[in-house]
């Protein structure tokens, strides 16, 4: 077997073991964040940084939930980590943007947190702090999901079907549960370009 066989096999095997009650239940808390005017802060290292930025974009441009991620701001992130240090700098920006019990937090993360095993000690702060004020969280992690799991209102822990490649599978589920939320019938409130547009005109129509 190819390489390329084996991680879409292995792909194709988490996608059927997805927890869908916890993803359901991910969209009722996100429809009543809305209903609320809440606002959705996403928190994430390395490549689940990256996804956040993403994120930020879909839930604001296509569920209407007002979003946003200090990993967009990196003249802040980089001072307070070089001023404060890189544990506190997550909690510290969100204590700034006036986080509060009528706002949610939504981990993107591998590992999930843990400061026993120095494991992104900067969600597991973030984390504290919005239990301490009352923000509801959520999360898509990996492996056992760590600390975010055992703090999440609704988590979705990516499951592992090879140790080889926790990273790859649970970044790239990361994408495939955000699109999932903001696609919901529950959570869409705006219609996305290529879905309006219809289909492309054919050969024949297109040189007429």
């Amino acid at each position: 077997m190819s390489y390329a066989r084996q991680h879409l096999d292995e792909a194709a095997r988490v996608m059927a073991r997805l927890d869908t009650d916890a993803i359901e239940k991910m969209v009722a808390l996100l429809a009543d964040l809305r209903s609320r005017g809440g606002r959705l802060f996403f928190l994430g290292v390395g490549g689940s940084a990256a996804n956040c930025s993403h994120a930020v974009n879909d839930f604001r441009k296509i569920a209407g939930i007002e979003a946003y991620t200090p990993l967009d701001n990196v003249s802040e992130l980089t001072a307070r980590t070089n001023d404060e240090g890189w544990e506190s700098v997550f909690a510290a920006w969100l204590k700034g943007s006036r986080l509060s019990a009528k706002d949610m937090l939504f981990v993107f993360s591998v590992g999930g947190g843990s400061l026993e095993r120095n494991i992104s000690p900067n969600l597991v702060l973030a984390l504290q702090y919005a239990r301490q004020v009352g923000a509801r969280i959520v999360g898509v992690v990996g492996r056992d999901g760590g600390y975010t799991a055992q703090v999440a209102d609704a988590c979705v822990v990516v499951p592992t079907v090879n140790t080889e490649t926790v990273t790859p599978h649970t970044e790239a589920f990361q994408a495939v549960v955000w699109h999932l939320l903001v696609s919901h019938p529950a959570l869409k409130a705006a219609q996305t370009k290529w879905e309006s547009t219809g289909p492309a005109p054919s050969s024949s129509t297109a040189t007429a």
